[in-house]
């Protein structure tokens, strides 16, 4: 069996997670994306006896699906043992990738801003499918490509400018038109894919880099720089950020892109799309109009 190449420092982001959990964690992102998730959530019109959280950096999201009364129960696989517990949920230290659960346990399976750095990605997504019973519902969301695209310019060219090339600074993100076929791959039926984009206002570039380490979310590849920035190169690139990308205010711009996607552990109660050349109704009757051959063009 071949394993996924490790483009992640996992012992980083667990040591920078739970720094940013010690002090005031920025977590804007995931409040609106647990609003996001009730808001989908409350089109399935059904109730959950367990739902697992994966990984999700806070306990928001369990605090949330518990309150909603369609969730009996919630076990969070979390990273790091944060400091927000609560009796409310079962919570357990894990990595996503390697879950120590039975499989077809959950009715449900959530995991808000965990699964872009994951390794394997979609050893992930199995390993979410086969925690599910069968019919059971998975949702997750991810940051997308469009993410920090004017830092990791900005970033790039300050460095190429003052040190003659440049290094990995932002970790790589997924491409929506990707996710689909992941979810295929895994396993998962029905799979749905959307995205969403927000941009944030900060004062000063410095200010955002100050809710990147809120968040955690520095630099956790394995290839990146291991020596620090140079003052002038950090300069620069505050510089080309202000210049390009801020607006007449002089607030700049920040770019957060988020992947959704759900699926369905396959079950035969399920609806399947029928097989080519078995529908029994002409689209030309249906519409109203004649039937052209192939070939014939329609007359004046």
């Amino acid at each position: 069996m071949s394993v996924a190449p490790a483009l992640f420092d996992q012992n980083l982001i667990r040591s920078r997670l739970k720094r940013a959990l010690s002090g005031q964690p920025a977590d804007f992102l995931l409040v609106r994306a647990v609003d996001d998730l009730e808001d989908r959530l409350s089109a399935v019109l059904r109730t959950f006896e367990q739902v697992l959280d994966l990984g999700t950096p806070l306990p928001h999201a369990a605090r949330s699906l518990l309150g909603t009364g369609r969730v009996k129960s919630v076990l969070r696989a979390s990273p790091i043992q944060d400091c927000l517990q609560s009796d409310l949920f079962q919570e357990i230290i894990a990595d996503i990738s390697f879950l120590p659960l039975a499989d077809a346990t959950f009715n449900a399976a959530i995991s808000l801003y965990a699964l872009q750095t994951v390794d394997d990605l979609p050893g992930a997504l199995i390993q979410a499918r086969r925690a599910l019973k069968p019919d059971g519902l998975f949702i997750g969301c991810m940051l997308g490509g469009a993410t920090l695209h004017e830092l990791r310019q900005c970033m790039a060219e300050a460095e190429a400018l003052i040190e003659g090339g440049a290094s990995p600074h932002v970790a790589p993100f997924a491409d929506l038109r990707d996710m689909g076929g992941l979810l295929q791959r895994a396993g998962f039926a029905l799979p749905v894919t959307d995205s969403e984009t927000v941009t944030v206002r900060y004062a000063h570039p410095l200010a955002l880099m100050h809710d990147l380490r809120a968040m955690g979310a520095t630099n956790p590849l394995i290839a990146r720089r291991r020596s620090p920035m140079r003052r002038a190169t950090l300069l620069r690139a505050i510089e080309l950020y202000s210049e390009r990308f801020s607006d007449p205010d002089g607030r700049i711009r920040a770019t957060f892109e988020t992947l959704w996607l759900s699926g369905w552990a396959p079950d035969p109660s399920q609806q399947k799309p029928l097989k080519p050349g078995s529908a029994s109704k002409r689209l030309a009757d249906a519409l109203g109009v004649a039937e052209l051959k192939a070939g014939e063009k329609p007359g004046p």
